[in-house]
């Protein structure tokens, strides 16, 4: 008798999990095209100086001085900022200062004095962006991210030169074959536009929507409203100033601020004006390093990730400085190789000293690093609002821009001395933070 062994029935094994991808990629995408809706006013100051000067007679320190107002309150709102979206959730705080940023831009068109540029352009562009800028950006990482975080801070970074290199060929279209009033209302339009992302898909805090920080090993409860926004802001900063510490980053950060926003941003167009350049060749260069500053500022959140801070900073700041000295001798009428040399580097230089900036406020001052941030990032406008101003004076005085940049050049030497000089902090306290 033969026996017969039992049928095998195929067991069919369930199909593999998709994987997910994270919530907080998801916020960190509204994030950056948040930052990059509303980066066109930051494009604009750089092509008013001369169509304001042509229009009603007031010369560039005056037009510097309003730039100047609004670089300084960006930096010194920032760190309220922080504390704000403790207090009252990062969609609210955003989507009002968005709001404010559209009405100050669209109140320029009716001005017919000075003083109504410093009110608009000044105090409430200046506020309305220092209520989103950088701190923003350090807020959403902090809260939804606890690996990656120097590749998101890069990326994040990045979304403000993104803005740029969308906003600075159309606007200074506008302004050259359509005056300067269309290029304020075109403003005042994408920063409302952008408000719609922020109100419906960003969200505070991972456990808003049930998730964990991205890397997080188990779930974090959303911690209470923090009260008392302004002290606590004040505390930290009261906290923070008896660190040399703080007081290298921010002044490296002011630096920073000085030979970017407050001298290349601001005063590279009329410059290149001042050797023949058409203004809108000139704004497409000043572009151009937006496409590169992308670039620099992802690779320098990456590099953050496996490479110490410091030594990130310190040559980060020499490269600047050494490019500075050498662009008077770049200005001309015309776009030749050497400019295009310059461009592309100093464009990889551009905002790439955020990232390790910012992981050494996480290193050194942990929970309260965001407001840290805001402080530094305070510093970092006050130098930008100094050589804004500074650098108007200076073209008025002298004919000539070229006194501004080896000034620039030269403290940007100083600034990778003083990058070195920060205290280092231990491996295992390192990697807690990152």
């Amino acid at each position: 008798m033969t026996q017969t062994s039992p049928a095998v029935v195929p067991v069919q094994l369930p199909p593999p999990r998709r994987r997910r991808v994270h919530r907080a990629w998801f916020v960190a995408a509204v994030t950056f095209v948040t930052i990059t809706g509303a980066a066109a006013f930051r494009s604009l100051p750089g092509l008013l100086i001369d169509p304001l000067h042509q229009e009603f007679g007031w010369s560039r320190g005056t037009i510097g001085a309003a730039v100047s107002v609004n670089l300084a309150l960006y930096g010194l709102t920032a760190p309220f900022a922080a504390a704000l979206m403790d207090r009252f959730g990062i969609r609210r705080v955003v989507a009002a200062a968005l709001t404010v940023i559209a009405l100050g831009s669209g109140l320029t068109v009716w001005m017919t004095a000075a003083w109504q540029l410093l009110l608009c352009w000044g105090l409430l562009v200046g506020l309305g962006s220092g209520s989103m800028a950088l701190a923003f950006a350090a807020t959403v990482t902090n809260r939804w991210f606890t690996e990656r975080r120097g590749l998101v801070s890069g990326i994040l970074t990045a979304a403000s030169a993104s803005g740029q290199l969308v906003f600075l060929p159309l606007l200074s279209w506008i302004v050259e074959h359509h005056h300067w009033r269309p290029a304020a209302v075109t403003v005042a339009l994408s920063a409302f536009a952008v408000v719609p992302f922020v109100w419906l898909l960003l969200r505070d805090h991972p456990a808003d929507v049930g998730a964990a920080p991205y890397g997080a090993r188990e779930f974090v409860p959303k911690p209470p409203p923090v009260t008392g926004a302004a002290r606590r802001t004040l505390s930290v900063l009261s906290s923070s100033v008896r660190t040399g510490t703080f007081w290298l980053l921010a002044g490296t950060f002011a630096i920073c601020g000085a030979s970017t926003n407050g001298l290349v941003q601001t005063h590279f167009v009329p410059a290149e004006h001042d050797h023949g350049m058409p203004v809108t060749t000139a704004a497409s260069l000043l572009a151009v390093i937006g496409v590169f500053d992308v670039v620099g500022t992802i690779a320098s959140g990456w590099f953050t990730d496996r490479f110490e801070p410091r030594r990130l900073l310190a040559v980060y700041y020499a490269l600047r400085g050494l490019s500075l000295l050498f662009l008077p001798m770049l200005l001309g009428p015309a776009v030749h190789p050497p400019m295009i040399f310059f461009i592309v580097f100093y464009g990889l230089d551009w905002v790439a000293t955020v990232p390790p900036t910012l992981a050494l406020c996480r290193e050194q001052f942990g929970e309260d690093s965001a407001i840290v941030f805001g402080w530094v990032l305070a510093s970092h406008q006050v130098g930008a609002a100094l050589v804004a101003y500074l650098g108007g004076a200076a073209r008025d005085a002298f004919g000539s821009y070229d006194v501004v940049w080896y000034a620039a050049g030269t403290l940007c030497a100083a600034a990778a001395l003083m990058s070195l000089v920060i205290r280092r902090t231990a491996p295992a306290a390192r990697a807690a933070v990152s």
